[in-house]
């Protein structure tokens, strides 16, 4: 890969990036910090990696290094995590959005994933068990189970409006 094309990636991926790893730490500060990381690793690995590889391999790097994140933080502890919320949504709001991002927050982290990698970034089954190191039937039981739960978490479209 060329400096040009590394260029050229960093332009048409960078938003897609940081989007996915936003739904994923809910902290823009960490997505920030982490789509920084995945570029560094690009650029020290820029004359290895082929430009028609570079957005499988931006995500994958990305995922990783969230994960190691999230791994290195779950270790030190988070006074936030202390506060358990119900699992089930019983109050009328008209914020689909916002209901539905409450509910991924529900769900956990390899199916939140998934789920984002799929519906959000519209990878397909096999791209998404590359980036997240699963064979093809982890991910579609994954993605199932994950639905699953969006679907049971917010109910009824009649209970949401």
């Amino acid at each position: 890969m060329t400096v040009e094309e590394f260029n050229k990636t960093v332009d048409l991926y960078a938003d897609n990036l940081y989007r996915f790893i936003l739904k994923n730490v809910k902290d823009s500060e960490k997505a920030r910090d982490i789509v920084q990381d995945t570029y560094e690793k690009l650029w020290l690995k820029v004359s290895d990696v082929e430009s028609t590889n570079a957005k499988s391999y931006m995500f994958t790097t990305a995922y990783r290094t969230m994960i190691d994140k999230i791994r290195r933080e779950k270790k030190q502890g988070d006074m936030s995590e202390a506060n358990m919320h119900s699992l089930s949504h019983n109050r009328q709001y008209s914020d689909l959005k916002e209901i539905l991002n409450e509910a991924l927050t529900k769900l956990p982290e390899i199916q939140r994933s998934v789920i984002l990698l799929r519906d959000y970034e519209g990878y397909n089954y096999a791209e998404i068990g590359e980036i997240t190191s699963l064979n093809e039937s982890q991910v579609k039981v994954y993605i199932f189970r994950a639905r699953t739960f969006l679907k049971n978490y917010i109910g009824a479209m009649e209970n949401v409006i």
